[in-house]
This record gives C-alpha cells, sequence and structure tokens, in this order.
C-alpha cells in the first residue's frame, strides 16, 4: 500500500475542534452512578427540569426512536415524523443507524441489501435541527461497536471485539474506545451501545460470536474495562452489553427467544464476571438481554426484558449498578412476537429499565406506558427514578448548556490518518496462524508466479456495505500481477466446483478468502459443505503437487474447526477492506504474524494458540 505523504509542519485544528476535544477530555471523568460527576449547576437543573415536566412528559423521556444519518430535509416527512417524536412526545432521545435503499421482496434473486452506510455531516445536520426542537436535550445513541464506522461512511472502523481478543493488548482496546468517543461526540452522538462484554462460550452462537472479545472471563473483563475507560476519557457513556449474559446462546434473539438454562454458580463463575468488571471501571449503562434465564427467573416467557427480578434485584441490588439501563431494540422477535409496543413497553419500565429503545410503534409504547402508570402498575415515582437517571446524564454530558456540535469541525475528527493508524495496529495485531503444516505463510511465490485465489462466500445475498474480496484481489495483484479470481457460494453449481478443482493444478499457488458470517435475522453460520469438500479436497491435491495453498478466514473463526485438515489457516476475525488488505500483507509477508487465539476450535486449536511468523520482506 503506498505510504502517505509527510508534512513539514503539523496540522494545527480549527478553533472549534479544539474546543470539541477539549470539552470530551473534561468529560472523560464521569462516572457511571446517579449523582457521579455532577455540579451544583447541574444538580439544579435536574431538579428543576424533573419538577416542570408533567407526566407524560415523563413518559416520553424514556423512549427512544430511531432515525438514520441520510440527507434529510427540513421539509419532508421524514423530518416531520422526527420532529413530531421530540417536540410533540417529547421523547429523551434518539438512536442513530446508517442508511438504507428499498429491497424488493422477490424469490429468485435474494442478493439485495438494504444496509449502506450514512454520512456523518447528514446524520450531524439532523441531529442539530432536532436538538433545537426539543424542549428537553436529547441523549442521541448509535451502535458502534466497531467504531463510528459501523455504521457511518468515513468514519474509522475497527476489526470487531474477537480481533482485540486475540491482539491481547488493552491498550488497543482503550485507544479504539477513546477514538469512537471523540468521533462520535464530533457528530452529537452521546452514548455507545458498546462495549459487548458476552462470554462467547458457545461456538454454534449465531449472534454475538466475533462481537465478543472471547471466551476467557476475566480478558473479556480486561479487555471490556480498558474500553470503557477509553470511551470514559472521550466523553461518551459506555454501556456493557448484553446483560446478564448473551455468549452461551445458539438462538439468534432477533428471530427467536433465547433460553440459558444453566444455574446460578456458573452465571457468577462466568457470565456475570464481564459485567462486574465493567461496572466497577465506571460504565454509564447497561443494556439488557432478551434472554430466559430460568435459574434466576424461574417465570415462563420471562426474558431480562421483563423481568425485575434479574433487572431490580440483580444489577441495581445485588451488583450495585444505578445507571442508566436500556432495553435491547424491542423489534427483535424475541419480544416483539411475545407482546404489543405498549405492553412490552410498559412491563420493562416496570422491570427497571430507564430507557425503552427502538420500539416498532414509538407512539403506542408510549400510550403503553401511559395505561400502565394510568391504571396504578407505574407509580409516577418509579416513572422518576428512570427520568433523573436520564437528566442526570444529560447533564453529565454538558447537554444542558450546549447541545449543537460544528459541522465546520466535524472534518477535522472524524476518520483521520492517525485513528486509522490505530485501526490498521489492531488488524496487524489480531493475525492469528493457526496452522501452516507445509511452511507456505508467508507465500513462498515469486512476483511472476499465477496465482489462483478463490473468493469463498457462505452465501451471495446481504453483503451491502462492501462486497467480498474487493480489496483482497487488487491487493493481490499488486504483489502477484498473475492472478485468476473465481468467486463460490452456496449458489455455485457441483459442475462448477469441480471444474475449479480439476484447473486448479495450473497454478503455481492457490489463496483461498473464505467469508463465513454471523450476522443478525439470519440464523446461518457456516460453509456450505460443498465448498468445504472443495477446500479439503484442494489440501490433498496441493500436496501431491507441491503447490503452496493458503486458506485466509474471514468473520466467524469456528469454521475453521471444519477445515482443520488444510494446511495453512490464517484468521482475521473481520471484513472489508481492513481485514483484506492486512491480510494480504501478512501472506506477501510485510507484516508480523503473533495473534493468540481468544476462543478455543475444538481440541486441535486450543485458547491461546497461534504460531509466529516474522516478515520476509525489508
Amino acid at each position: 500500500m503506498p505510504a502517505h505523504r509527510t508534512r513539514s509542519s503539523p496540522r494545527r485544528l480549527p478553533t472549534a475542534a479544539l474546543a470539541l476535544l477539549l470539552a470530551a477530555l473534561l468529560l472523560g471523568g464521569v462516572g457511571g452512578q446517579q449523582n457521579g460527576g455532577l455540579d451544583a449547576d447541574a444538580r439544579r437543573w435536574v431538579d428543576d427540569t424533573l419538577q416542570r415536566l408533567t407526566l407524560d412528559e415523563k413518559i416520553g423521556q424514556l423512549l427512544v426512536p430511531s432515525f438514520r444519518a441520510a440527507y434529510t430535509s427540513s421539509d419532508s416527512e421524514t423530518y416531520d415524523e422526527l420532529a413530531a417524536l421530540v417536540s410533540d412526545h417529547r421523547v429523551g432521545g434518539l438512536l442513530m443507524f446508517g442508511a438504507r435503499t428499498p429491497q424488493p421482496r422477490v424469490l429468485l434473486n435474494p442478493n439485495y441489501s438494504r444496509s449502506t452506510l450514512g454520512r456523518p455531516l447528514d446524520g450531524a445536520s439532523l441531529i442539530n435541527r432536532l436538538q433545537a426542537a426539543a424542549p428537553v436535550p436529547l441523549l442521541v445513541a448509535a451502535d458502534f461497536e466497531t467504531g463510528a464506522g459501523f455504521r457511518l461512511e468515513g468514519a474509522t472502523a475497527f476489526p470487531p471485539a474477537m480481533a482485540f481478543g486475540a491482539a491481547g493488548d488493552p491498550r488497543l482496546a482503550f485507544e479504539a474506545g477513546r477514538i469512537t468517543a471523540a468521533e462520535a461526540r464530533a457528530m452529537g452522538v452521546h452514548v455507545n451501545f458498546a462495549p459487548v462484554v458476552d462470554v462467547n462460550n458457545n461456538p454454534r452462537n449465531p449472534v454475538i460470536n466475533i462481537r465478543s472479545f472471547g471466551e476467557d472471563p476475566a480478558r473479556v473483563g480486561e479487555l471490556a474495562v480498558a474500553y470503557v475507560e477509553g470511551l470514559r476519557a472521550g466523553g461518551m457513556l459506555a454501556t456493557i452489553k448484553h446483560f446478564p449474559g448473551h455468549g452461551d446462546t445458539d438462538v439468534d434473539s432477533h428471530i427467536g427467544l433465547p433460553i440459558i438454562n444453566h444455574p446460578r454458580e456458573r452465571l457468577d463463575r462466568i457470565e456475570l464476571v464481564p459485567f462486574r468488571a465493567g461496572i466497577a471501571a465506571g460504565a454509564n449503562a447497561v443494556m439488557t438481554a432478551h434472554i430466559e434465564l430460568p435459574a434466576l427467573d424461574p417465570t415462563p416467557a420471562t426474558p431480562a426484558t421483563f423481568s425485575r427480578v434479574i433487572v431490580e434485584q440483580l444489577l441495581r441490588d445485588e451488583l450495585g449498578f444505578d445507571g442508566l439501563v436500556f432495553t435491547d431494540s424491542m423489534r427483535m422477535r424475541a419480544v416483539s412476537e411475545m407482546v404489543s409496543p405498549g405492553a412490552a413497553a410498559a412491563r420493562a419500565v416496570a422491570a427497571g429499565h430507564d430507557i425503552v429503545l427502538h420500539s416498532p410503534d414509538d407512539v403506542a409504547a408510549i400510550a403503553g406506558i401511559q395505561a400502565a402508570a394510568a391504571a396504578g402498575d407505574l407509580s409516577e415515582e418509579r416513572i422518576d427514578q428512570s427520568v433523573r437517571r436520564i437528566l442526570s446524564a444529560k447533564a453529565r454530558l454538558g447537554l444542558h448548556r450546549q447541545r449543537a456540535v460544528s459541522l465546520d469541525a466535524l472534518p477535522d475528527v472524524v476518520g483521520t490518518r492517525a485513528h486509522a493508524a490505530v485501526a490498521r495496529e489492531v488488524g496487524e495485531r489480531s493475525l492469528t496462524l493457526i496452522k501452516d503444516d507445509r511452511s507456505t505463510v508467508p507465500l513462498p511465490a515469486p512476483r511472476d508466479a499465477s496465482l489462483l485465489y478463490l473468493s469463498v462466500l457462505d452465501y451471495p445475498a446481504g453483503w451491502g456495505i462492501g462486497s467480498p474480496s474487493r480489496t483482497f484481489i487488487p491487493e493481490l495483484e499488486a504483489r502477484w500481477p498473475n492472478v485468476t479470481a473465481i468467486e463460490l457460494s452456496d449458489r455455485t453449481p457441483l459442475s462448477e466446483i469441480q471444474l475449479v478443482r480439476e484447473t486448479a493444478r495450473r497454478y503455481d499457488a492457490v489463496v483461498a478468502g473464505v467469508f463465513v458470517r454471523t450476522a443478525a435475522f439470519s440464523g446461518r453460520m457456516d460453509l456450505a459443505p460443498a465448498l468445504a469438500e472443495l477446500l479439503v479436497e484442494l489440501g490433498r491435491d496441493t500436496a501431491e503437487t507441491g503447490q503452496p495453498f493458503v486458506t485466509v478466514m474471514f468473520g466467524n473463526p469456528y469454521a475453521a474447526a471444519f477445515l482443520a485438515d488444510l494446511p495453512a489457516i490464517l484468521l482475521t476475525y473481520g471484513f472489508y477492506d481492513l481485514a483484506e488488505a492486512t491480510a494480504v500483507r501478512a501472506v506477501a509477508g510485510e507484516i508480523p504474524i503473533r495473534g493468540r487465539l481468544p476462543v478455543s476450535l475444538g481440541d486441535a486449536f486450543p485458547l491461546g494458540h497461534g504460531l509466529d511468523r516474522s516478515t520476509a520482506v525489508p
């Protein structure tokens, strides 16, 4: 990759950007408890605001609907709907998503994807306008698990949490949190729904997987603490999730209700360890999970979302947490197919949640809480407890003094080269070589060698953010110009798969990039058997011919356990440009390989396993 040009003198930030960064530093020391970090003026604002709000206005503060970071005219139906939620229904905050394009519901072509990245300036502009319309400042949240670039084009995107587990350096987790906070605050976003502190000890978990730091509770806690401290240093509220632990499930709560049947002793020993660490580190918020835990609450069909035992007794009373408690998205089918939006919202608040997130119908959710209050099922005192926490969080962020962000300063903070350099370091440090029987990593092929590159996909649908191998192929060609690239998936005919096997002998070396996802709402996490069989057959064939054969795994690392017979396997844990570019550099011997498995992959590849490789080129 070409080096960046150096500057003869350091670039100076505009005054507005400098002020933004200083404000973030000043806010970095806030704690997660209700009254921590509030001066007399802030406490007075909280008291006065709470006193003047009507009961209906207080109930509005408990709702956080969503918006998309796409260009939105102030003269549009989308803006009118959002403005009505803010000014008429007095919702307490907003949840930022990326953008979306229409997707036709057809059966013959499943390749369309609705998801696209949003745009930082468009999102910040909309936030500013809605903040101006809000009678009470809005608490704006986002799911920036892998940085702001997870949702927004041009912002910094980090590898998934499991890559941090493989790198094993809390400093990198701290820096990722700090950078994410700086970029988020520059856009007017205050709460990050991260870090994920679930201990991923179930290889068949279809929804957490690489979103977890790993399977060792102590290491998960250590990295989570570093990330929480980084977010706080950047002036952002950290949310540890998904309480009391979503790591040992084999059901995606987006499409069903998982049940964890472990006894309390096991939960204390594994699942709750990182939550205790995160709370002690000053996490400002906790997000609960749509999961059922009979050992904690034996009431049938009662997920943590609706469980007073889990929220009030375990989280608040036993663990001593008095910060904000969010529900997970109330549109997830684990709860949305159980009860109506109004009943779901009322039950969540009655269980002890402060904020009902992303309801299928926000107006109906408000009405449901109002009805529960009118019926005496929810007291105004109980609602006041949550509203006070919400207002205190807003005051802790300084929103009672300043709501808007500078659009002019935003480009000086979001997506900088310094931030990208940290993301690259994480990617490089996380690469894990779990097998190299023939010593083919780095790839022992001269520049004029002919390479066969196989881009092997779990399935071709849903690649809306970026096409797989879009970076791997040009980076490979930059080092070995004679590359033949072929894409394979579960929709590739068996005849074509056989043709690939037969023609592979013509090449000097074979490289495979294997892409296996665990995506929300899909429930899928495997490579098609015919594709796995092809790779194993190529492993045997290349052993006979003496061809180097290297497999690079993107995404779900557990897929490697089903390919243990392959001669060389390199794990990246991520997808898209950063992971692909970093993997090619490792295959070419330009960077060292030193990552360690943060999860066990069967008996062959235990926790902590990894082979070291030094650079092979100057």
